[in-house]
């Protein structure tokens, strides 16, 4: 199991960039939380295995139609055993 934190920055508050990051996750079998920030960037926490994870990664790279993705930036951190997937 790994977790990555992911930002991505961008045109990515106000379309359904969140709920459809949760979608993707439940999918691939990932465990975490997905928030807006007050920056205007997308936060998450994703937990699982190495390849659903990186899927999940891949699909915040590029976010759901309406979204603008300049850039990600994903940190590697020490699993945490969390369970379900929220959007806070």
């Amino acid at each position: 199991m790994i977790r990555r934190r992911v930002v991505a920055h961008g045109h990515v508050q106000g379309v359904f960039f969140r709920d459809s990051t949760r979608r993707a996750a439940v999918r691939a079998g990932v465990t975490g939380w997905v928030a807006n920030r007050g920056d205007g960037s997308v936060e998450a926490v994703l937990e699982g295995e190495e390849d659903a994870v990186a899927r999940v990664v891949a699909f915040m790279h590029d976010g759901p139609r309406g979204a603008n993705v300049a850039w990600c930036d994903v940190d590697e951190e020490e699993p945490e055993g969390l369970e379900g997937f929220a959007v806070r």
